[in-house]
């Protein structure tokens, strides 16, 4: 949620058979066999529990990301969600019992649940009006009761102004949210209070909204005062070149989101060439693998459009390929609804009846993108090998004897002898759902048309 408008709170060169050495895999990232979230933004908890069992289960995604389970303040706009008023379960999106529930039931589906945690600030407001939460609770900016007090909120009253200022930026209020005073230990015990209760209900994992707005040291008290202190842990800390507070400060907590992975995605498929992704990811500077999280999008970076959206089609739906092809940091696939209005908030009040209707976009369902999932499962601890590329936006890449992808984001089809390091045999192409047959060679021909792309992996030899 940081830095967004008031509005909204309130080497390149590359060779054929080029061998890559696989960067890190994420130590903090999700545990077990599939790292990949997909983050159902503004849904409400019973539809969640549907999906995880109808969709998200059955095509191997390891976790679901959910929007802040807390009460906030009243309005249909999105960010309402991120304005907490108090720690009960009692927003839009459901009650306590149906968040139990949904995490049962993705559990029984094999999804562990990531709660977005809003933690650093309350909610805004006047100061002197009163106002009533969507549970019921009365609340007036800094004072939250049964929680917080002024007296628990940072001394600076005004908004961040300066972001080469690290004082400013970390206890100066985000577009006037009240912030808490992070360093205080009553407020450190009471946000643990908070997340313990979230993990007493079965809870794997939190997403800290506005990390970078909170000390890491703060964050590293908090965590540690956890009924799990190892839980998994993805804080949202935004680059920004010359910023006073940079995203690494926060590795030693756990993962930490790579904004500029998003940003590089949307200039290189829009701009440039995408022979330039032949070293993404440290090659370009960026954190290390094992503590990254990584999106093509998220619903700030949709929306203030420093990335690419469900609007760009072909390039969005290939850069999404690409993410879960390359074995670069731990990916969210993100799930919104369609929007004019910037602050507009879910339709049916976060009630999926059916994908691709009332505006759901459902981007963790599209084809292309969600029979990658399989692909990135299967791919998991094997190096890039067999990179080739056409100098321009035709590229190809093996992951060692487990999987082949190749990309034609150019504007005319492309047909082409593939080498890869994969065993003989036929194999379903699970962009296309046509059979491929791999030589003794470990060669195959295919024709992409302009814009398309062939996934080839060991857990898809036959279309069925």
């Amino acid at each position: 949620m940081a830095s967004r408008p008031l509005a909204a709170a309130l080497a390149l060169a590359a060779g054929a058979a080029m061998l890559i050495a696989l960067p890190g895999q994420a130590q903090a990232a999700p545990p077990g066999d599939k790292d990949v979230t997909a983050e159902l933004f503004e849904w409400t908890y019973a539809s969640v529990a549907k999906e995880c069992t109808s969709t998200l289960g059955p095509a191997g995604y390891g976790y679901v990301e959910v929007s802040p389970a807390t009460e906030h303040i009243q309005g249909g706009q999105w960010w309402t969600s991120y304005q907490p008023v108090s720690y009960k379960i009692a927003g839009r999106l459901g009650d306590r019992t149906a968040f139990k529930n949904m995490i049962d039931t993705c559990h029984a589906a094999g999804v562990k649940v990531v709660a977005d945690a809003v933690i650093n600030h309350m909610a805004a407001g006047s100061g002197t009006e009163t106002g009533t939460g969507t549970g019921g609770s009365s609340y007036t900016k800094y004072t939250y009761p049964g929680i917080y007090q002024p007296q628990d909120m940072d001394d600076c009253t005004a908004q961040i102004s300066n972001y080469q200022d690290r004082w400013n930026v970390q206890h100066c209020e985000l577009v006037g949210l009240a912030d808490l005073d992070t360093g205080e230990s009553y407020v450190r015990d009471r946000i643990a209070q908070y997340l313990n209760d979230l993990l007493s209900l079965g809870v794997d994992g939190f997403r800290i909204d506005a990390a970078k707005h909170m000390p890491a040291e703060d964050l590293a008290a908090i965590k540690s005062k956890l009924s799990d202190p190892n839980v998994y842990w993805k804080q949202e800390a935004i680059y920004g070149a010359g910023e006073a507070v940079s995203p690494t400060e926060y590795e030693g907590n756990g993962d930490v989101q790579e904004f500029r992975y998003g940003r590089d995605l949307k200039r290189v498929f829009t701009s440039e060439k995408l022979t330039y992704l032949n070293n993404f990811g440290e090659g370009w500077g960026y954190m290390a693998s094992g503590k990254s999280g990584v999106f093509v999008d998220n619903w700030d970076t949709e929306r203030n459009g420093s990335t690419l959206s469900y609007k760009d089609n072909a390039n969005y739906t290939l850069a999404n390929v690409f993410m879960l092809a390359w074995p670069y940091g731990s990916p969210d696939v993100h799930s919104g609804y369609e929007f004019s209005d910037n602050d507009a908030g879910p339709p049916n009040g976060g009630t999926v009846n059916a994908c691709w209707q009332d505006g759901w976009k459902c981007q963790h369902k599209w084809p292309e993108i969600i029979k990658m999932v399989a692909f990135r499962n299967t791919a998991r601890g094997a190096a890039v090998t067999n990179w080739w590329d056409n100098g321009n936006n035709a590229i190809a890449f093996g992951r060692g004897e487990k999987a082949y992808v190749a990309i034609n984001h150019e504007g005319t089809s492309l047909t082409r002898t593939f080498r890869t390091s994969l065993p003989a045999g036929g194999y379903c192409d699970v962009q296309s759902g046509k059979s491929v047959t791999v030589d003794s060679s470990g060669q195959f021909t295919a024709t992409l048309g302009a814009n398309t792309a062939v996934a080839l992996h060991a857990g898809a030899r036959s279309c069925g």
